[in-house]
């Protein structure tokens, strides 16, 4: 029986033994493979590629903007934040600057939308986000505002949106609501009101870089929009509505 006592006993310390072995090899195994975000602000692309690549992190430029102080090249705001753990393998999101703004905005209203956009590329411009919108008086596809406005300067983004005139009549009833989410506030705004809709009390928002979760796999960027842009509206794109209907617009700040 003593035997017998005995035995069980050996067999419990070398279960207890086994399970902390386990529990121990398993911390090292999660937490060393941990990695401390470094500050890659003010960094060029290329210093920031090769501090990740030491610590095998990922790389994403997600965004380009114009800065008066940080110089052209280097990076302007990143996500995770200087200092957050995250596995190895994890993605960073940088945004890149471009330094001042130094291209003039050209002035695309009231042509085609094609025409319009190939004059935005021609100038070194990008094409932003185009909403459409049925427009009394002109013909369809035609550039009814755009955002920034020609020859805005203090521009944050290389991007200009644009809002085109679509088949059909605003005044004759209701129509589908377009998407106007990343639009500029101005432009929208103004689409709005001339479309015989009601604007709502603006609701601000601040912007940054969203951080990328606490997942154990990264997950897929998401947009960045620079301050007066939409975030949000009410009602959605796709809503039918009417003269009656209040808009209500989130905007970055």
């Amino acid at each position: 029986m003593i035997s017998f006592l005995r035995f069980v006993l050996i067999v419990l310390l070398l279960v207890v033994v086994a399970m902390t072995s386990a529990v121990i090899t398993m911390h090292f195994a999660i937490h060393g493979a941990e990695v401390s975000i470094p500050d890659f602000r003010g960094m060029t692309i290329a210093q920031a590629v090769r501090r990740g690549v030491d610590l095998d992190l990922n790389l994403n430029v997600e965004n380009h903007f114009y800065s008066t102080e940080t110089p052209a090249g280097h990076i302007m705001n990143q996500s995770p934040a200087p200092g957050t753990l995250v596995r190895s393998g994890w993605h960073v999101r940088i945004i890149e600057s471009l330094g001042p703004q130094r291209v003039a905005i050209p002035d695309v209203t009231g042509q085609q939308e094609r025409l319009g956009t190939i004059e935005i590329r021609r100038v070194g411009l990008q094409p932003g986000v185009v909403a459409q919108l049925p427009w009394a008086g002109a013909q369809p596809g035609t550039i009814i505002a755009q955002s920034p406005q020609a020859k805005a300067s203090g521009v944050e983004s290389p991007e200009v949106s644009l809002l085109v005139a679509e088949p059909g009549d605003a005044s004759a009833g209701s129509f589908v609501m377009p998407d106007l989410t990343g639009q500029m506030f101005t432009a929208a705004a103004f689409a709005i009101t001339h479309a015989g809709l009601q604007l709502a009390p603006v609701k601000d928002a601040p912007v940054a870089v969203l951080p990328v979760g606490s997942t154990a796999s990264p997950l897929p960027p998401a947009p960045s929009y620079p301050p007066g842009a939409i975030l949000a509206q009410s009602p959605a794109a796709g809503e039918r509505v009417d003269a009656s209907t209040p808009v209500a617009l989130t905007v970055a700040r």
